[in-house]
């Protein structure tokens, strides 16, 4: 996806790794000044991770990967120790901690199988001349101007209802509704791209993305 779109996606892949940090730090059986010291270190570093994604995304999404990989070992370690351990409450405790980094685990599979195959269609779309430029005219914070976004938006749009089987359609659509700022359908355009390019049944997948 273009790079409006990659980091709003970043921001919100880093603010979910934190809120899973911090949760993790409350179900902790550690005293209130240890989860509170805690969870403002890891505010400050949230803060800092989601005000630095964009210009080094690719390091920071594998870095963040990483975080998440370490994580998801800590916890499942920890879960286990809870779990050998006497008393209802601490077993409850670790029950939650195995559940916690499965939905972690699960979450941040997708999310680098639906980046795998989005990049692989981009290749694709470059390869054959048909990848839109990246040229729309920004503001002084680097977002694009709305009206120059919209603007091309209704050309794409436009395409798609003209050839709604087409998978790089849908592609420059879901590029066209991240500039626009809208990123849950830009994802979900793109999800009926990967769908299409997949050979799925064009019906089957229109119907679910609403056409």
């Amino acid at each position: 996806m273009n790079s409006a779109g990659r980091r709003g996606g970043l921001r919100w892949w880093s603010a979910a790794v934190i809120a899973l940090l911090v949760l993790t730090v409350l179900l902790l059986p550690v005293s209130a000044g240890s989860k509170t010291w805690l969870i403002a270190m890891l505010a400050l570093a949230g803060v800092f991770t989601v005000l630095e994604v964009g210009s080094r995304g690719r390091i920071l999404a594998a870095l963040m990967a990483a975080l998440l990989t370490l994580y998801l070992g800590l916890s499942f370690h920890r879960a286990v120790l809870l779990l050998d351990s006497d008393g209802w409450i601490a077993k409850l405790l670790g029950v939650a901690m195995l559940v916690i980094p499965a939905v972690g685990a699960w979450a941040m599979v997708r999310e680098i199988v639906f980046g795998a195959r989005t990049q692989r269609l981009g290749r694709e779309l470059a390869a054959r001349g048909e990848l839109p430029a990246d040229d729309l005219p920004r503001t002084p914070s680097g977002r694009y101007v709305r009206e120059a976004a919209d603007e091309r938006f209704d050309v794409v749009r436009r395409e798609v209802e003209a050839r709604p089987q087409d998978w790089g359609g849908w592609y420059r659509l879901s590029l066209a509704y991240s500039a626009s700022g809208d990123g849950r359908r830009a994802r979900g355009a793109m999800r009926t791209a990967i769908a299409l390019h997949g050979g799925a049944d064009p019906e089957a997948v229109l119907v679910g993305s609403g056409r």
